[in-house]
């Protein structure tokens, strides 16, 4: 007997004579591909890699591949696997087969997720790997919760070896496909040498529980492939043809599983860009696109280099970047696109002249600029390489009036960390705040529970005073007592210091605010956290910092703070759009701006620490990136100096804007104004080809320029 998502019916293995003889239709589908998106969409046996580049219409030869299988009864719509990184991708692609093929498109259940698709799959086979059908998916939280549970039953200090650190190591571990049990030596001593131990014990905890992790869906299925041959050969029949979307992104769980189902008949086809590779510091793996042809010997690469989106100069620009990698598959995009606008390069002064003069250019873009039509802000975006960056443009924009939006996460004064940082200043200035005081009460932890809370609130009403004093009578009259107590003790008469100092003035105000942060422990919460958003986090508490010395006091900063927050307006008008570059793969904009072009911060010092030439090839691939998700205008900028702890520093123009080609740049900088080479190899008295190029060019009247002569 079948199953109900067999792609045959009983008894019957091949496609119907009567639909294979039919005779050949009009195939709409096929109409306006190029030639490679042809080649690509009708080499349907054996393997083949779609090298596709930025804009060069891989989503529409991908999804007129799927159409041209079904179409031409090659195979029906269940026998074929297509594999995506998002439910909106999945989704997408289905409504685009839908609609090549003039139909509702029904019966494609194994078009998804990884996630998706292995959920299916897992339920099938539970009881191969311990597990009931009925298995429950944990959440990060729930993830997190367990390992915790876990951490205290081995007296671990949970403070000093965070939960939340396990839970990235393990997953980990588990994108590159290894059970406790294979967890190399080399990786053995990680979390204190407990860590295998521990992801033993979480697995055995899972499977008790019935439940499976976001890691454990492919882990398992992969061991299963791996040890049952009898369910590997059942889906390497079912799944005839094999689709995968943006290849480059797999990770090393992900790439054993697809090898595993397209061994036996190889139809597998790859969509991909190893020159869009972001994502390592997740798990993706670059190699594995790499190394496709070695893996699938005879195996077809087409290359799709006709782009759709951009002009000459900007993919110029992209191709020269990108150039500086090693070990690339290879390929030169170009367009029928006309001339268009050069890549422009400016340099500023500093992060807040940066910050300036592009909201001014967006301004005057909106009334159409430099022989531009008018653009409306939707069509406008600035694409960053760190969220911290945000700050300066979000600051100017408020100001202004400038309608934007933050894509991919909360704006800057809405982030986590900085309300905190702001409820303690609120305190320092006004420690009758009360709804301060809850926010920061046991943040970080001072061993306040909500009962502690609920005595400090009874207190406080029953003397009619605020929170803050009311914590301080708590503990005087031992209502709070032991370690809450002591912690409470301390902050009480640290914010009454706070206070003093606030209207002594015997700091500066910016000097007040790093004491604060460091006497609290709220810096040392994030320094001692191990997660992947805590470097992010402390960046952000630094610019925080940074945004003060605009100031003359607290209080007049936290009343600009909430000004502007009340003023912004929640419109669903135009809007410019702001977001990091890795948020950004995969969309496009007419006009780009991308900021902070300097070494260290892009490329990103600590990628480089961390992983060395692999960081700075993936950092250049980002580039790459924010360069092609311009269609008509790209702009990028540096600036020279950039305050760093309340002291200028001299920034050094990233070593990227010299890989930028001269004949497709125009720049923008007023000549002499730095007096060197703008990219690294100024540093070193080298002469560029851009340097040339600023030192002739005509002084550029911004704004900026202007306020910066005045």
């Amino acid at each position: 007997m079948t199953h109900p998502d067999d792609p045959r019916p009983a008894g019957q293995d091949r496609v119907p004579l009567s639909q294979r003889a039919r005779p050949a239709l009009r195939a709409p589908y096929l109409e306006g591909l190029n030639p490679a998106q042809r080649e690509a969409v009708e080499t349907l046996e054996g393997p083949v890699l779609m090298l596709a580049g930025a804009g060069t219409g891989k989503t529409r030869a991908l999804t007129a591949r799927i159409a041209h299988l079904i179409a031409t009864g090659t195979a029906r719509p269940n026998e074929i696997l297509a594999v995506t990184f998002t439910n909106k991708a999945a989704r997408e692609m289905k409504e685009r087969v839908a609609a090549l093929l003039g139909q509702p498109l029904e019966g494609m259940p194994w078009l998804g997720t990884f996630h998706a698709i292995c959920v299916k799959l897992l339920r099938r086979h539970a009881e191969l790997v311990g597990l009931k059908s009925n298995f429950t998916i944990l959440d990060t939280d729930d993830q997190i919760r367990l390992l915790k549970q876990l951490i205290l039953a081995e007296n671990i200090d949970e403070k000093r070896w965070p939960a939340r650190v396990l839970a990235g190591l393990i997953d980990n571990w588990k994108n590159r496909a290894w059970g406790p049990e294979k967890v190399p030596a080399a990786e053995a001593a990680a979390f204190n040498h407990r860590g295998t131990e521990l992801y033993a014990a979480y697995q055995q905890r899972l499977a008790d529980l019935n439940a499976v992790d976001f890691g454990d869906l492919l882990l398992h299925m992969v061991h299963i492939f791996q040890t049952h041959d009898d369910v590997l050969a059942q889906y390497q029949r079912w799944f005839r043809y094999i689709l995968v979307d943006e290849y480059q992104d797999t990770n090393v769980a992900q790439y054993l599983w697809l090898r595993l189902l397209a061994a036996g008949h190889r139809n597998i086809c790859c969509v991909g860009d190893d020159d869009q590779s972001i994502y390592g510091w997740r798990g993706a793996e670059v190699g594995n696109i790499l190394r496709f042809e070695k893996d699938f010997p005879g195996a077809k690469v087409i290359r799709l280099e006709q782009n759709y989106r951009s002009t000459p100069h900007i993919l110029a620009a992209a191709s020269a970047v990108i150039r500086g990698n090693e070990g690339r598959l290879g390929k030169e995009l170009w367009t029928e696109i006309e001339e268009g606008e050069k890549v422009r390069l400016i340099g500023h002064w500093d992060g807040e002249e940066e910050a300036r003069w592009i909201g001014d250019e967006i301004e005057a873009m909106q009334g159409g600029s430099r022989g531009l039509a008018p653009m409306s802000l939707d069509d406008i975006a600035i694409l960053v390489r760190a969220s911290h960056q945000m700050r300066a443009f979000e600051d100017r924009f408020l100001t202004i009036g400038l309608p934007y939006r933050v894509i991919g996460g909360p704006r800057f004064y809405e982030r986590l960390e900085i309300r905190d940082a702001m409820a303690y200043f609120r305190l320092a200035v006004s420690p009758d705040d009360d709804l301060a005081f809850e926010r920061i009460a046991n943040t970080p932890r001072r061993g306040l529970g909500d009962k502690a809370m609920q005595t400090i609130a009874r207190t406080a009403r029953a003397h009619g005073v605020s929170l803050l004093e009311g914590a301080r009578l708590a503990v005087e009259t031992g209502a709070i007592k032991g370690k809450g107590g002591k912690s409470l003790d301390l902050l009480v008469r640290q914010i009454g210091r706070w206070h003093a100092q606030v209207r002594d003035e015997a700091d500066t105000h910016v000097e007040l605010a790093e004491m604060i942060l460091d006497e609290s422990g709220y810096t040392a919460m994030w320094q001692n956290d191990k997660s992947p958003e805590a470097p992010g986090r402390l960046e952000n508490l630094k610019e925080l910092v940074k945004a003060l010395e605009e100031f003359e006091n607290l209080q007049g900063f936290l009343e600009h703070v909430a000004l502007i927050m009340d003023n912004e307006s929640e419109s669903d008008g135009e809007k410019v759009t702001i977001m990091t570059l890795h948020g950004a793969k995969g969309l496009e904009f007419p006009a780009v701006f991308l900021p902070g072009w300097e070494d260290g911060l892009f490329p990103s010092q600590r990628s480089m620490d961390e992983s060395g030439l692999k960081g700075l090839e993936e950092e250049r691939r980002l580039a790459y990136v924010g360069i092609t998700r311009a269609e008509l205008l790209c702009t990028i900028s540096f600036a020279a100096n950039r305050r760093v702890y309340g002291q200028w520093q001299s920034q050094l123009p990233s070593r990227f804007i010299d890989e930028l080609p001269e004949e497709h740049v125009e720049v923008l900088t007023p000549p002499g104004l730095y007096g060197g080479g703008y990219g690294a190899a100024g540093a070193f008295g080298m002469g560029s080809q851009i340097e040339e190029r600023a030192s002739r060019a005509d002084a550029y009247n911004s704004p900026g320029w202007r306020r910066m002569q005045a």
